[in-house]
């Protein structure tokens, strides 16, 4: 449940912003994708075709078998021990 919350709260902060907000690694600032619920949008995380929102690709943080996906991996928004899950970043704030 704890998950599903902060997956919304994320959202709905993220359509709240003009810009969409980013998601990267903390460690390597990999690009991670747009946090968007944008179906169509080819860098949204939640586009289910998409690199960053498929549940088979390495990059998502939707694939459960994945790095950034994972509820046991340290790199994964979905393990709420993760002490490296990635990061929001909001590209209108310098």
């Amino acid at each position: 449940m704890k998950k599903i919350v902060m997956l919304i709260f994320l959202f709905v902060t993220a359509v709240a912003h003009s810009a969409p907000q980013i998601l990267v690694d903390q460690k390597t600032g990999k690009y991670l994708g747009n946090l968007s619920t944008n179906q169509h949008d080819p860098d949204s995380v939640g586009n289910p075709h998409g690199r960053y929102g498929s549940k088979y690709s390495k990059d998502s943080i939707n694939n459960t078998h994945g790095k950034y996906g994972s509820s046991q991996s340290n790199d994964s928004p979905n393990n709420p021990y993760a002490t490296n899950a990635p990061i929001v970043l909001d590209p209108d704030d310098d």
